[in-house]
């Protein structure tokens, strides 16, 4: 840390009045040292991150910082005012003001260095000390945790200062965080051996009760300041409290995501955050505080007795919905495999929208103006207003733009789920490429991996210090892009374009027994997991082939067989649990009345419930019945435009009358294996289950065919 601040950084009479002014008068110093390019754009990079939330702190303390491409390395400088500045905090004006300054390419080291000091403002000793400090170099060496000595006439200082050694001696004189700090960074970010977040201690045996314990998430903009105050100042109203409590900092430095045995222990999560909190659906069903993160420095004693009451009342929160984007990269130890199912599926959630709004905008302008609309003139050039046949050519014009993003945005998510932001370019790039050498969905998914690889690569390459701060805004992009473009045009895009085209020719070939044989696969498919990654590989296999503006018949066919199989399991769940309630819980029989308009809706996820509770008779039963849906679909040649809308879209079906027949002939078969196969099970020996909790349960008719204690369900 010797190197981000010195005594010519530090002004122990500050004489501004505004926070603007403070803010100028430090990032003139920083200036003055060649750490800040253009002070200007560095002071609006500032202003831009204090309008999203006030930088003032209980305690008399201000802690302007951001993240800019016009600081060539991370920076602190400090000020301290005898008037005080109003930096927004609740308690009054700031006497000690931090400017923190971190390049828009920021290494972890430095950045971690500067979470430690954010915690250390947490410390009252440390605080203290500055104010009594009375020279520029022996505060500088305060806050970089190598400050010697008070002079033994100075007493205010001296009992304080007089422990800094103590933090050097454990934080090193490396440059590592101050040791004040370090065990609290190592509770929580540095985690265990493994590289997971380290698990609550747990209360000896003999201890009753236990410590409440509480989980704890703490983020903000930048990722540099309140995300580690806030993790500091719960860590310390724990410990006063009596909690174990343990906290996961999601700031710039990366995280290291909380042990999942860690979070089933734990009573209660509290989740302090102004930007959204990565994997939030680890914490569902639990007692949950969600707040912004300033209040987790200023009051956490509150949250946590918030919390606790919170428990004590029974709230939890709603499981997570099972359709939310993975945003993911892949957790410490996951397999290669499971890496690369999560990056495929980002880029296919991002994906989905496109696909849904296009294809039924599409759909929509067929519909309303004829096969024949595709042919029409661009809207720009003509447009009549009382003419339907206009406003069809807008329509399918509109959803025709829609698909255009399709390839791009799938490639371009892949890479982000890889490599997070730095990796949207060069996937956007790629994917784009892909449609212009006709590459189509396979070069999307070839650019998606390789922008994110290209992007990964590039970033573990050592650079100067001094192009850290244009690293995110031009190299990284200018390098990516470039490789990215050449091995598309150049290398792997001829042979892709050329696969992709063959599968198209396969499949516009697909007829009789192969085209049934194919509706059943993807019947089974789409039934496997109720919109998990399986049914997303049948979805976004089946939408790929309707993705332009003029189709094939194959195309629609397999698209018509894809929906109709999907809409099966919650409609055949529906269906169970109205002519055979005594079979089910009243939780599912609740969840049965909703699955009619999931289903009918072509939302698979209405299921999961049934799925979740009986696998081992929902799942088999439901992928008999789109087994059956599918194949009979593709039998009876019904075609589809529309990617989604189930009933809803039955006027653009082709043959919508057998079209039903044979999703109600799936939706029959799944109904009545779940109904056979539940009706055949035995009940195990064993004390009642409450209804909708736990065990999944089921009434016992008696002799008299009314309903008595419900018996847990056995597979």
């Amino acid at each position: 840390m010797s190197d981000m601040i010195t005594a010519d950084l530090v002004d122990l009479d500050l004489s501004a009045d505004t926070k603007e002014a403070a803010a100028r008068a430090l990032a003139e110093r920083m200036a003055a040292l060649g750490r800040v390019t253009d002070l200007d754009g560095f002071l609006a990079d500032v202003a831009a991150r204090e309008a999203q939330m006030p930088t003032g702190l209980d305690g008399g303390i201000g802690i302007p910082h951001c993240r800019s491409a016009h600081v060539t390395e991370p920076t602190l400088a400090f000020g301290r005012s005898a008037l005080g500045i109003d930096f927004g905090a609740v308690d009054g004006p700031a006497d000690l003001i931090f400017l923190i300054a971190a390049p828009a390419g920021a290494d972890d080291a430095h950045l971690t260095i500067l979470s430690a000091l954010a915690r250390q403002l947490m410390n009252t000793e440390f605080t203290d000390a500055l104010r009594a400090v009375s020279d520029a170099e022996r505060a500088a060496a305060l806050i970089r945790g190598d400050a010697v000595a008070a002079d033994a006439g100075d007493t205010a200082t001296g009992g304080t200062e007089g422990a800094a050694p103590s933090r050097t001696d454990e934080g090193g004189a490396d440059g590592s965080a101050p040791a004040a700090t370090a065990a609290a960074t190592s509770r929580t970010d540095d985690g265990g051996a493994d590289g997971s977040a380290p698990a609550a201690t747990a209360a000896p045996a003999d201890e009753t009760p236990r410590p409440f314990r509480i989980v704890a998430v703490t983020s903000c903009p930048t990722g540099i300041a309140h995300t580690y105050m806030a993790a500091e100042a719960l860590e310390n109203a724990g410990r006063d409290a009596g909690v174990d409590l343990v906290v996961e900092t999601q700031g710039s430095a990366g995280f290291t995501r909380l042990d999942p045995a860690v979070i089933a222990a734990a009573d209660g999560v509290i989740l302090a955050h102004d930007v959204p909190v990565r994997d939030k659906d680890r914490f569902a069903g639990k007692p949950t505080v969600d707040t912004g993160v300033k209040a987790a420095v200023n009051r956490p004693a509150d949250l946590i007795a918030e919390v606790r009451a919170k428990a004590a009342r029974g709230e939890t929160t709603a499981a997570a919905p099972g359709t939310t984007p993975v945003e993911r990269t892949g957790e410490s130890g996951e397999g290669y495999g499971t890496k690369l199912r999560k990056w495929l599926m980002s880029g296919v959630s991002y994906m989905v929208p496109f696909v849904a709004a296009g294809g039924l905008l599409i759909a929509l302008g067929f519909a309303i103006g004829g096969y024949e609309v595709n042919k029409a003139p661009s809207v720009m050039d003509h447009f009549a207003w009382g003419q339907a046949d206009s406003w069809a050519a807008l329509l399918f014009q509109i959803g025709g733009v829609a698909f255009g993003f399709l390839v791009p945005v799938l490639a371009g998510y892949i890479a982000y789920g890889m490599a997070d932001r730095p990796g949207l370019v060069p996937g956007f790039v790629g994917g784009s490429i892909a449609l212009t050498i006709n590459a189509g969905f396979l070069g999307g998914l070839a650019a998606g991996l390789i922008s994110g690889a290209v992007v990964l690569a590039v970033q573990r390459i050592r650079i100067p210090a001094a192009l850290r701060g244009i690293m995110p805004v031009v190299v990284i992009p200018l390098i990516s892009s470039a490789v990215v473009g050449f091995l598309m045009f150049v290398v792997i895009g001829k042979p892709i374009a050329s696969a992709q085209q063959a599968m198209t020719d396969w499949l516009g070939g697909l007829s009789g027994t192969n085209a049934v044989l194919l509706g059943a696969l993807l019947g089974l498919m789409m039934c496997f997991d109720l919109g998990g990654p399986v049914n997303k590989v049948a979805y976004t296999f089946a939408t790929a082939g309707i993705a332009v503006s003029d189709p094939s018949d194959a195309a629609m066919k397999i698209m018509a067989a894809a929906m109709a199989a999907g809409m099966v399991p919650p409609l055949a769940m529906a269906l169970a649990t109205t002519v055979r309630g005594k079979l089910f819980t009243a939780a599912e029989r609740e969840n049965g009345k909703a699955a009619w308009v999931l289903g009918a809706s072509f939302i698979s996820e209405g299921a999961i419930p049934f799925g979740a509770a009986d696998p081992l008779r929902v799942i088999p039963s439901a992928m008999a019945g789109g087994a059956v849906t599918g194949a009979l679909s593709m039998a009876f040649d019904a075609t589809l435009r529309a990617p989604h809308g189930g009933i809803f879209v039955v006027p653009l079906i082709g043959n919508p009358l057998l079209y039903l027949v044979a999703v109600a002939a799936g939706v029959c078969v799944s109904a009545g294996l779940v109904v056979l196969l539940k009706g055949l099970r035995r009940p195990a020996a064993g004390t009642p289950a409450p209804e909708g909790h736990g065990t999944p349960t089921r009434n016992t008719p008696t002799d008299t065919g009314t309903e008595t204690d419900q018996q847990p369900v056995t597979a």
